[in-house]
């Protein structure tokens, strides 16, 4: 069934937002129990990988469950998606984010819009979002162009694992790294660090295109 704009951008941001507050929520949790900084990142990372799957199959049927402007970008290029959906879904990724680290940090008690003072830069954490981010294109759009159902899982399973492998810790989402930026977390970015991290995910959106054209073929 084709589904309205409205339906759409309404799943896109909830889901956003749903996919922030395990990320941020999992993050204050884990440093609230431990001061371990490997069990504080693998608790992280466990509850996104869990989110992450459940919101994609909750939501992929209605609005594609892209949760990432880099994906919807891709999607227009690849799929055939309307460019006319690229800004409003930015902007309800934007704004669901948002509002997911804000409520995660009144479940916790924190300043409810950050901001974080979590900087992230230098050379080899920026190399680390754009291996992140084109890693999660390849997998949604080569799993995906055979496979759908498997998308769910392997997202997940790619993001979990990404977030041990990549010095950046893979956020690959310009909407979500603009939410992170309102949250003073283990998960947050801090707001002078995020336009670098939204270059390197376009950068690694400009690799994935023509290789994803090629391979797809």
């Amino acid at each position: 069934m084709t589904q309205t704009l409205s339906r759409r951008l309404v799943a896109e941001g909830f889901g956003t937002g749903l996919l922030i507050i395990s990320v941020v929520g999992s993050g204050i949790m884990a440093t609230n129990l431990t001061d371990d900084v490997a069990l504080q990142l693998l608790a992280n990372a466990g509850a996104t990988v869990g989110a992450l799957i459940a919101l994609i199959m909750m939501f992929g049927p209605i609005s594609g469950a892209h949760f990432n402007p880099i994906v919807t970008a891709a999607d227009c290029v690849l799929n055939g998606r309307p460019w006319r959906d690229l800004a409003p879904y930015f902007v309800v990724q934007s704004l669901g984010g948002t509002a997911g680290a804000a409520i995660a940090n009144m479940m916790f008690d924190l300043d409810v819009l950050g901001p974080s003072s979590k900087v992230r830069d230098g050379g080899g954490i920026w190399l680390g979002e754009v291996v992140a981010t084109l890693g999660l294109l390849l997998v949604i759009f080569l799993i995906g162009k055979h496979r759908a159902e498997s998308v769910p899982l392997a997202v997940g399973v790619w993001i979990g694992g990404a977030y041990w492998f990549t010095s950046s810790t893979s956020l690959a989402n310009p909407a979500v790294t603009i939410a992170r930026a309102f949250s003073e977390s283990f998960a947050g970015i801090a707001p002078q660090s995020v336009p670098m991290f939204i270059v390197m995910q376009l950068i690694g959106l400009a690799i994935a295109l023509p290789l994803l054209r090629f391979l797809r073929n």
